[in-house]
């Protein structure tokens, strides 16, 4: 796609012009055009002012969790100004009333929006002045910025006698608000032309407009300027000349050529300007007030952020809206250079006098960031592109382009569909995610951002979407009567931002040092543990004797014939095993959470068949385990979504929806405690079972069904291993529920903080209501779901315990475990239909401002503390043990996200231990070892390398949490025994200790095995010596 040629054409017109563009483009224009793209790229190469393609070309941060990337804590500089914005035409209606004449947008809905009958039913802001000043009084708002009405001063245009109703409506209007301390920001055009002139000159076509544009702004600024200390003259010209006479979406409709639109912008340039040396010459002296422009833009990223070529669509798509305006007023007094070369014959030239007025014409830089710029999506310059709302960039690179000016975000918001009274969930998050870009480019940037306009104070007209969407902070029926203004819950999040001056932490509580007890255990989870029914290391157990041919094909051949004698197989042939030991030593955790395999372990699902070897495998686990100081944390029963892990015959025979299945777990939870119980302290019967809807989905009823039949399985384990294996195994056993926490998506809506108790009513107090408080279902499931099967939304009912089945079930756990990965945020949603998704009538929101994994996990600490004070409120002071937390990070190596969630999970679970009270015994992370093809949470790639996660767990589970600098540890030795100081020396020298008996030892052996030799050589040459010696006669020689 080559440069200048690929915007997409608002009208026929436009086809042609682009085609006749590619057509007759020479070889010089194309050199011209390859010039162009490289002076483009030596810019955002040597970053100088102007350089607005260094924004693109930024290389991504280092880290996913980049301080200046996450959600920004903080506040706004002071005197930061706040404030919220209408449009004349949107609001005031009364269109007809006291002498205001047809503006261009009362043709364009008479002739165009023909099912709309006039504009009538609007806020009547018009006649309720009082009701809009005590919204803004509601808010708290420092200004107010609207719009006036050209068409109700002057009903045909031209300055004359004003309107003298119009003219008392705007002083009462200024007044009420000085009166409050709300500065006025006044629009002098906000696209309602007076009819009149687009009928006689053609509108902003005709160049005529412009003195008449300036002696209307000429009244204004005599009749206001007193009370008004900011002005802007026109409104976001891109979209009057884009749209309203180009696309035809806009006032007046018209489908013009290239040319005319871009007469049409020339012609607002020249009005701006005209008006702004007017003010700076004729009114500034004394009324001492700004004038600007506002200028609105899209936003667009490139497909391939390494791709020079698509950078450079990015900028050029960015310069043809937003640079075509404020290149001339900001920039050096003329149209940006692409946009020169590529509208060669459409776009108009300005004279060096006109060049000179028109730059430096604004004394701030007036911005807009809404959705009237991305709508409609087809006549967007995307350039191939992605459209993006990242307002952070755009302000970066006003910034680079322009030479850092001051801004006033003069409008920014986004809207919600017709029907959505107050509960305006959707704004809220919009509004947190634009306002918090803002600060971060302040904060951050150096971006010089000093007010902001929320739009719109009021629920109004809007333009070519009618009354089909909705962007006020105040709701209003427009059929009512008295119009009342309604505060939306985007408002009393405004209001609270506007009273914080930004962002401050819900919890206040600072970060944690301390350290948990001396018997926490830390530990990692696994998933299932494949046993292996033959060791994978058989070198001591194969009778064998093998040739290696080292010459050549260095393969081991058996020699027929030959047995050797072997030793009995050991849990150190299993190669796994060593491993998984390796990993755990590394992180220096003190537990290890796996779970069994019930299929494999009893393939038949009985006990007639009992896999003795997989029995085995997982005794070696767990005695190796304990060899190496890690005791196991066994999980019987650990099923997934993809894996139901039942085996085969209890699967055919109906798997949970049969109760026979429970009967059997019990059978087989009776022999793991009875082979592996003298290893396994902690024992977890089922790993989250309230997340088996996933499976058993097909109906509700189903589902708890499945359920019953899980709770009756687990109590009877429970029971089970009470009576007959604790009195001799004294360990301790519970169910591990999946327990992530919520939030109400709208915090000021009562209804969503109905659907978070409810959600948590059907996922936690589901199985925990049952076990450790009443032996029956919660009675606020039960009431829901009658309530719906009252109103015929669904047919979904709970069991019946039976008096003897609540016996069994109640009090069926030793301790509270759970998994908890994040925090979600939900709302309510009427939901039809008998499914366990269905009856419990939420949905679930996503903050795009929050820092999330690759799978959307959301990070939010403080939910691991909310839902353990949840658990202690519903169901007394319980031992609890976090079984698994963590996070997917894409990361092989270095995985700073799940860095960062860990060090902030663990350090809310030490305030729950330390400043609530609650009895947290022991923490285990997730998991051990990734799977290949499946979300990253392991600390371990599937070929066993370390992630860099391991030092910071290692270290967390050494120190025993947050320790304070400088303290000593509070788990070593009892107070009035102090340690010997040559034990501890032994102890810390151990390998130089041995290292040095052996050295002595084989020194004095080898000393040993000197003087031997030398005394046998000795007498052996005493021997010798005596031989030689002569005998007297008659005496014999003796040998000795």
């Amino acid at each position: 796609m080559k440069p200048g040629c690929a915007a997409g054409p608002p009208g026929n017109e436009w086809t042609a012009e682009s085609a006749r563009c590619r057509k007759t483009m020479s070889t010089g224009e194309l050199r011209t055009s390859v010039m162009l793209s490289a002076w483009l790229l030596l810019r955002a190469v040597t970053g100088f002012s102007g350089d607005g393609t260094a924004v693109w070309a930024k290389s991504p941060p280092p880290s996913p969790v980049n301080q200046s990337q996450l959600f920004l804590y903080d506040t706004f500089p002071e005197n930061f100004l706040w404030g919220v914005g209408t449009g004349a035409f949107q609001v005031e209606g009364s269109w007809r009333q006291d002498g205001k004449g047809p503006s261009i947008w009362d043709q364009f809905v008479r002739t165009h929006l023909t099912t709309l009958n006039g504009t009538q039913a609007s806020s009547d802001s018009y006649l309720f002045l009082e009701k809009d000043v005590s919204a803004l009084e509601f808010l708290g708002v420092s200004f107010y910025h609207f719009s006036i009405s050209w068409p109700r001063l002057f009903p045909d245009g031209v300055v004359a006698v004003a309107n003298a109703q119009g003219l008392r409506y705007y002083n009462a209007l200024l007044d009420h608000l000085v009166l409050r301390n709300i500065a006025p920001v006044v629009t002098l055009y906000h696209w309602d032309l007076p009819w009149a002139l687009q009928e006689h000159y053609g509108g902003w076509k005709n160049e005529s407009i412009v003195e008449l544009f300036n002696d209307y702004a000429t009244y204004c600024f005599q009749m206001f300027g007193d009370r008004v200390k900011y002005w802007i003259t026109i409104h976001n010209p891109y979209l009057v000349a884009w749209h309203g006479y180009g696309t035809g979406v806009h006032a007046p409709g018209e489908k013009g050529s290239a040319a005319a639109v871009y007469t049409v912008g020339h012609n607002l340039l020249k009005a701006h300007s005209k008006v702004w040396q007017n003010y700076d010459q004729n009114f500034r002296p004394h009324q001492k007030g700004w004038l600007s422009i506002t200028l609105g833009s899209h936003w667009i990223e490139p497909n391939r952020s390494e791709n020079t070529e698509d950078v450079l669509r990015c900028q050029q798509s960015v310069v043809s809206v937003l640079g075509w305006f404020a290149n001339p007023v900001h920039g050096d007094g003329d149209y940006p250079e692409a946009m020169k070369t590529q509208l060669p014959s459409s776009l108009p030239l300005f004279s060096d006098a006109e060049k000179r007025a028109v730059k430096g014409s604004a004394d701030f830089f007036a911005f807009s960031f809404g959705p009237n710029n991305f709508k409609p999506p087809n006549t967007m310059a995307r350039m191939g592109q992605n459209v993006s709302l990242h307002l952070r960039d755009v302000l970066n690179w006003i910034k680079l382009e322009y030479g850092n000016p001051q801004i006033f975000i003069t409008e920014n918001g986004w809207f919600t569909d017709s029907h959505v009274k107050t509960e305006d969930t959707t704004a809220i998050y919009m509004m947190k995610n634009f306002l918090n870009q803002v600060l971060q480019a302040i904060r951050f940037d150096g971006v010089r951002v000093f007010g902001y306009t929320a739009w719109s104070l009021l629920d109004g007209f809007e333009w070519q979407d009618a009354y089909d969407t909705r962007r006020g902070l105040f709701y209003v029926d427009f059929d009512s009567k008295d119009k009342e203004r309604t505060p939306k819950t985007s408002a009393q999040y405004y209001k609270q931002i506007i009273r914080e001056n930004g962002f401050l932490r819900s919890e206040s509580t600072p970060a944690a040092q301390g350290q948990f007890p001396c018997d926490f255990s830390w530990g990692v989870t696994d998933s299932v543990l494949k046993p292996e029914s033959v060791a994978s290391s058989p070198q001591f157990n194969d009778p064998h004797l093998y040739l290696w041919n080292v010459s050549g094909n260095r393969l081991l051949h058996r020699v027929d014939g030959v047995r050797l004698k072997t030793r009995p197989a050991q849990c150190t042939d299993f190669v796994s095993i060593k491993k998984q030991l390796e990993m755990l030593t590394r992180m220096k955790v003190t537990h290890y959470r796996f779970a069994l395999d019930w299929a494999s372990i009893l393939p038949a699902g009985n006990l007639a068949t009992v896999n003795r070897p997989a029995l085995r495998y997982y005794r070696c686990v767990a005695s190796e385990g304990l060899k190496a100081n890690i005791s196991p944390m066994v999980t019987l029963y650990y099923p997934t979504h993809a894996r139901l892990g039942l085996p085969a015959p209890l699967l055919q025979g109906g798997g949970w929806l049969n109760a026979a299945t429970a009967l059997a777990f019990r059978d087989y939870a009776g022999l793991c405690f009875r082979e592996l119980g003298d290893l396994v302290k902690v024992w977890i019967t089922i790993n989250e079972p309230n997340r088996l809807s996933d499976v058993y989905n097909r109906t509700s009823n189903d589902t708890y069904r499945a359920a019953h039949n899980l709770l009756l399985a687990h109590a009877r384990a429970w029971r089970l291993y009470d009576r007959l294996y604790r009195p001799s195994q004294r360990g301790a056993v519970s169910l591990s529920l999946h327990s992530d926490w919520v939030e109400p998506a709208n915090p000021f809506a009562e209804s969503h903080r109905q659907a978070a108790e409810r959600f948590l009513q059907f996922e936690i107090a589901w199985f925990a209501e049952p076990v450790f408080k009443t032996g029956d279902y919660p009675a606020a499931m039960r009431e829901h779901l009658a309530s719906k099967r009252r109103q015929g939304l669904s047919g979904s009912a709970l069991p019946r315990f039976s008096a003897e089945e609540r016996r069994l079930v109640r009090g069926a756990a030793d301790f509270y475990a759970l998994n908890h990965f994040t925090t979600r945020l939900v709302m309510p949603q009427r939901l039809q239909g008998s499914g366990y998704e269905a009856d419990r009538d939420v949905q679930f929101l996503q903050d795009v401002t929050c820092l999330s994994s690759p799978t959307r996990l959301a990070v939010m600490p403080g939910g691991v503390r909310k839902v353990l004070r949840w658990v202690r409120e519903h169901y007394g002071d319980l031992d609890v043990y976090i079984t698994a937390n963590g996070i997917d990070d894409s990361a092989l190596e270095n995985d700073g996200l799940r860095k960062h969630y860990l060090e902030r999970y663990v350090q809310e679970a030490l305030k729950a231990y330390q400043i609530d009270k609650i009895k947290i015994k022991g923490y285990y992370a997730f998991k051990l070892t990734e799977e290949k093809a499946k979300p990253r949470f392991g600390f371990f790639t599937p070929d066993f390398k370390a992630k860099s996660s391991t030092r910071l767990y290692s270290k967390l589970s050494s120190s025993n949490g947050f320790p304070a600098d400088n303290s000593s540890s509070r788990c070593g030795p009892a107070p009035g025994s102090p340690e010997c100081a040559a034990c501890v020396f032994l102890a810390q020298r151990k390998p130089l200790i041995f290292f040095v008996c052996c050295f002595f030892f084989t020194l004095a052996l080898l000393l040993s095995i000197a003087i031997y030799h030398k005394r046998k050589k000795r007498k052996c040459w005493k021997a010798k010596k005596i031989q030689h010696i002569p005998l007297k006669t008659g005496h014999k020689r003796v040998q000795s």
